[in-house]
């Protein structure tokens, strides 16, 4: 699959799709209800917003990565939730409507956070004199439009057309995971010569910011006295990023356009279903010994 194919095509379909399948699970009150969970909504955005980016950030300093694969880890930790982690969520009997709305906030919120982190990493790991910057303002209307757009329409089926939104959800969000599967594959394919040494350096780098994100959200859920079911969903949210966003930034060639850029995210997005469901699984079990 060519490159610029792959990236011209494919990647703005797919995450079309991702964000569309999102759009079609959300309602109004999803960005409101932080007025239900006002302090489960407020840890969990601080630990998605705040420590994902400070973490991420110091992996990449201690770890042994190129200055591309730093920039690469830092995009992906700019990107957090996604409709993985509400499905997981669901799977683990986690708040649901929790998971739904830090998603639906995280997703507007990063809008802004985004070019902040990547120009504040690609300065740091790859030399002040780098040209590799984004755009402060056209870089959030672009990805204003690339995410938040597709979510508009999603949203609007959901509100005017339930049933067909309903009978769609699904079957759109199997498809972003096939068109992301394709998108991965196509990456590794295209870096075949490398993919051995990109596992060997990133692999570790992805694997821990996946699991101490996760381990991180599940204590601070249990620090602050959460309820089980929010503290689930706080841990999936934190601890699983929007692998297909990352992969735009990098390599989408309005953005970045650096595909090297997008293998911390293309490895990740292979680890985190497996851990996520391993976590689900272990979750679930335990709603199950507790419930009465």
């Amino acid at each position: 699959m060519e490159s610029s194919f792959l990236t011209a095509v494919f990647l703005p379909l797919a995450l079309f799709v991702v964000m569309l399948g999102m759009g079609m699970g959300l309602k109004a009150e999803d960005f409101t209800r932080v007025l239900v969970y006002p302090k489960a909504v407020i840890v969990g955005l601080l630990a998605q917003l705040v420590m994902l980016p400070i973490l991420g950030f110091i992996l990449a300093w201690l770890l042994p990565l190129s200055p591309e694969l730093s920039v690469g880890l830092m995009i992906l930790a700019a990107c957090p939730g996604g409709p993985t982690s509400n499905l997981l969520t669901y799977l683990a009997r986690g708040n649901v409507a929790l998971s739904i709305t830090l998603t639906a906030l995280s997703s507007l919120i990063t809008v802004f956070t985004i070019p902040l982190v990547i120009n504040l990493s690609t300065g740091t790991f790859m030399g002040q004199t780098t040209t590799l910057k984004l755009p402060f303002l056209t870089t959030i209307l672009q990805i204003a439009v690339i995410t938040l757009i597709p979510v508009a329409i999603g949203m609007a089926l959901h509100r005017y057309l339930p049933r067909f939104a309903a009978r769609a959800e699904g079957g759109v969000k199997w498809l972003s995971f096939f068109l992301l599967g394709l998108i991965i594959a196509g990456l590794l394919i295209q870096q075949r010569d490398n993919v051995m040494g990109f596992f060997a350096q990133v692999g570790l780098a992805t694997l821990a910011l996946n699991l101490i994100a996760m381990a991180v959200g599940y204590v601070i859920g249990l620090s602050t006295r959460l309820e089980r079911s929010n503290v689930t969903a706080i841990t999936l949210e934190v601890g699983l990023q929007n692998g297909t966003l990352a992969i735009a930034i990098a390599s989408a060639p309005t953005l970045l356009n650096q595909p090297t850029l997008a293998i911390p995210a293309a490895i990740y997005s292979l680890l985190m279903f497996g851990t996520g469901a391993v976590f689900a699984a272990w979750a679930a079990r335990q709603k199950t010994e507790i419930s009465p």
